[in-house]
């Protein structure tokens, strides 16, 4: 990003009082405000999603009576966010990033009534469609997180971003425990226990759309774009142009940085679809599941900002291969788990934080890779198939549960896992990392 030395255009809404103090006011106190707004909604969305998330596996075997098809939920999620991936980024190159974050939110609290519509007839597939289109949500959530870079300027590029990515601890650690007062809702309404806690994840989307209507003024995406505009007014054309290979190389590296992200989401989400029902099979309790759940979501994105400050001095390859560590740590304790619970509560949490690690280093390596102009392209097809990773993850996860056990799942968590490692090894890789 070239804007850090550049005069603030007055054409840029509420600017003129920072003319010519850009990056110190505009690209700090804006920033600054823009991390505030993106921040608070993400935390409202964090938790309609983390509630609903937690009791959709739980649901689906619940409606359809079939564990193979509890696998469905994490699947239908991914679905949902890998179907909205590319249009969310267009609607931002196009409308801004509040447009995209507004729509977004609003398509899934849709999603939150056709999933309490489902489970109140007692039809699966509805159930199932419902939180599809919920996962827009978690959408929404990625795309906010690049959101927090566009102002930023490259050294802060991945801790902006991983404090967004951590204020989704908030709500997603307190979603999975309201399944209890969801079940109350649920009574009150008259549908089955559990599908009480998408109401908490409807009203939640629907306060995440006004927060980041009223809050998200100016535009990140749309401020940067003329900032630039007007650093590239002041410099000079003789501007050597890039050459072929240089294209084609730069190109590589954002795809290998695309399949590391969608390989993290891949593990995670596959072995934690089927952690609800690995407990039940064991004699875990509700508040057990809940429990693990919440451990989870906190290895997720509580520690993001430690991983964002040591991807900024450290540099974004070396978080991301810790990260693998940590997630082979992980697989290790899923196999050997077998009853003990607290192993797959070990398993999930060090789950979270490896998949952490690798996701925020990933994201902002892919940032650092791309201009401007085609950022929003290329975030849009990494989060497209970050998504679509888990969906077809969580797919697989139910198969692979209903005919073996969790062991048998490591495994192929392992295999995803070898996958990313080599991606992450591949030369022209950490020759881009210095573009």
């Amino acid at each position: 990003m070239t804007t850090n030395t550049a005069a603030a255009p007055d054409r840029v809404p509420g600017s003129s009082r920072y003319r010519d103090r850009f990056p110190l006011e505009l690209g700090g106190k804006l920033q600054r405000r823009t991390l505030v707004v993106l921040s608070t909604a993400t935390i409202l969305g964090g938790l309609g999603f983390g509630a609903s998330a937690s009791v959709g596996a739980l649901l689906l075997a619940e409606v359809s009576g079939n564990d193979a098809i509890s696998g469905l939920a994490a699947a239908m999620s991914n679905a949902g966010a890998a179907a909205a991936g590319i249009p969310l980024a267009r609607i931002a190159a196009r409308r801004g990033r509040r447009t995209a974050v507004v729509l977004g939110s609003s398509v899934a609290m849709l999603g939150a009534l056709l999933a309490i519509g489902g489970a109140a007839i007692s039809v699966w597939w509805v159930l199932a469609l419902g939180i599809g289109i919920l996962g827009v949500a978690s959408a929404v959530q990625l795309l906010s997180r690049f959101a927090a870079t566009d102002l930023a300027l490259p050294r802060n590029r991945a801790r902006d971003l991983s404090l967004v990515v951590w204020s989704i601890t908030v709500g997603a650690v307190i979603g999975p425990n309201l399944m209890g007062p969801g079940a109350v809702v649920g009574g009150w309404i008259g549908v089955t226990p559990l599908a009480g806690v998408f109401v908490f994840t409807f009203f939640a989307q629907l306060a995440a759309v006004c927060v980041n209507f009223f809050g998200l003024r100016p535009d990140p995406l749309l401020t940067a774009r003329l900032l630039q505009a007007e650093a590239e007014a002041e410099k000079s054309s003789d501007v050597r142009p890039e050459t072929t290979s240089e294209v084609a190389a730069s190109r590589s590296a954002k795809i290998l940085a695309i399949v590391i992200i969608g390989m993290a989401q891949a593990i995670m989400v596959g072995l934690m679809a089927m952690t609800p029902l690995h407990l039940k099979h064991h004699g875990g309790s509700d508040a057990l599941v809940g429990i693990t759940l919440s451990l989870h979501i906190a290895g997720m994105y509580a520690l993001s900002p430690v991983f964002g400050i040591l991807a900024g001095k450290i540099g974004r390859l070396p978080v991301i291969v810790g990260g693998w560590a940590i997630l082979l740590v992980a697989i290790y304790f899923a196999f050997i788990s077998g009853d003990n619970n607290g192993y797959v509560q070990i398993a999930m949490t060090l789950v979270g934080i490896g998949w952490s690690a690798v996701t925020v280093a990933g994201a902002a390596l892919l940032t650092d890779l791309t201009t401007l102009g085609e950022r929003p392209k290329w975030q849009g097809r990494a989060d497209t198939f970050m998504s679509a990773s888990g969906a077809a993850a969580g797919v697989l996860a139910g198969i692979v549960f209903a005919m073996s056990d969790f062991s048998i799942l490591a495994l192929v968590a392992l295999a995803l896992l070898t996958l990313g490692a080599i991606a992450s090894m591949y030369p022209k890789l950490r020759v881009a990392r210095q573009h």
